[in-house]
């Protein structure tokens, strides 16, 4: 490969493609590593709440079906934006500048506070979890109820917001995926085996869906969002620029691998989960589990620290007042609003099904259009469509939730 000034890469498969000027590195990681931050990032803490938040709204067979239907569905958007990285001789490593290519001005700043949005609400349950890891933790040595979950998400973001400050870029994480692979693997496992000897020894389980009449069609929709949230991070185009030479054909192989082996802890852990608790599963599957309280203890502080490490926004400058104050607004809202069921769905709603779906399909639509045939054409509008309505129907349900919610907790509720 050759360089030229900063902000231009030439691969030989590529030569004289253009790369916008960033701060960031590109193409210096190989697939693996990449791999790696997907892959960790599908499994990361959020896993521990997919069984509350996903399986108990919609039972064993919506909640595997659309777990399985999900993956499906975001392996194929995710793929779509992967092979439009490169477009018109021009890389585009964020989204933004992809959408700002194909269709102006208006959409770059649209998708720019699509992915905000999306990276606020992500980093909003990551603060949630990490807090409810922390009490978790402290609830095992002295429960005494001192230490209450907003204190411990307050402590979270500070912590969040010091290793944040000190990353100044995805390549950067190196070493750091390799701690929060293996962080991230002990509590999985550790949750696992855990349910898994529960689930065994139990009596009979409900596993009937909990609520009833309306309340029960918007719990469903608003897991519908869970579901799509689970799988997509809106930062194809980020990761992707990260990528060594051939850019597409790489990140295809992480994105494959993501969505095929990437995906058996996730799903192992949270079938598992919902069969040994059925709908008393938790949003945070460790407060569930019955085992050695020094394991227990061990696996919550793990995902304490998997959170801090996987909770690095990416692309933000002015490092120490940005994210500083960024995490700290963060940090009010995941406190003032513990809800995380809600807030997942609230995040596919807003973000997920217009980034990963609607965008993806439509943009592909625009690039392709002379290449595709009328029946590939009537594919991607039907998916536009589709995911369109359902971001407006998922959106509606998750605000009805926290509306809820809110008047059955209170605020800075200690759940």
């Amino acid at each position: 490969m050759e360089t030229g000034d900063r902000g231009r890469v030439y691969g030989e498969e590529e030569l004289g493609v253009e790369v916008p000027e960033t701060a960031h590195q590109i193409s210096r990681d190989s697939w693996l590593q990449v791999t790696f931050i997907l892959c960790t990032g599908v499994n990361s803490v959020f896993v521990l709440g997919y069984s509350g938040t996903i399986m108990v709204p919609l039972g064993w067979v919506g909640g595997v079906v659309g777990l399985l239907l999900s993956a499906a569905i975001s392996t194929y958007a995710s793929t779509l934006l992967a092979k439009l990285h490169v477009l018109d001789g021009k890389r585009h490593i964020r989204y933004r500048d992809l959408a700002g290519h194909i269709y102006g001005r208006r959409a770059y700043c649209l998708t720019w506070g699509l992915q905000y949005v999306n990276l606020f609400m992500i980093n909003t349950g990551y603060l949630i979890l990490a807090g409810s890891a922390l009490k978790a933790a402290y609830t095992l040595h002295q429960d005494d109820h001192t230490l209450k979950l907003p204190y411990c998400i307050a402590i979270t973001g500070f912590v969040c917001a010091l290793f944040a400050i000190g990353i100044p870029h995805l390549s950067a994480l190196r070493i750091w995926l390799g701690f929060s692979t293996i962080l991230a693997l002990f509590y999985l496992v550790t949750a696992l085996v855990l349910s898994l000897k529960d689930g065994i020894n139990a009596p009979p389980r409900d596993y009937s869906i909990p609520e009833t009449g309306a309340n029960k069609i918007f719990t469903i929709i608003g897991a519908s969002a869970n579901l799509v949230f689970a799988y997509n991070t809106g930062m194809i185009p980020e990761i992707q620029a990260t990528i060594r030479q051939p850019v597409v054909k790489n990140m295809l192989k992480a994105l494959y691998f993501q969505f095929t082996i990437g995906l058996l802890p996730l799903l192992s852990v949270v079938f598992v989960g919902y069969w040994a608790y059925g709908s008393s599963s938790s949003s945070y599957l460790l407060n569930n589990v019955n085992g050695p309280v020094w394991l227990k203890m061990a696996a919550s502080i793990a995902a304490f620290l998997q959170s801090v490490f996987a909770l690095h926004p990416k692309n933000l400058s002015f490092r120490i007042l940005f994210r500083g104050g960024y995490l700290t607004i963060n940090t009010l809202v995941a406190a003032l609003l513990p809800f995380l069921g809600d807030i997942q769905s609230l995040t596919g709603a807003l973000s997920t099904f217009p980034l990963t779906f609607i965008l993806a399909n439509h943009m592909y639509l625009r690039a392709k259009d002379k290449q595709l045939s009328s029946l590939q054409t009537l594919w991607h509008w039907l998916n536009v469509c589709f995911f369109g309505a359902m971001s407006v129907a998922a959106a509606i349900a998750a605000i009805r939730l926290i509306i809820v919610d809110s008047k059955t907790y209170n605020l800075f509720a200690d759940m």
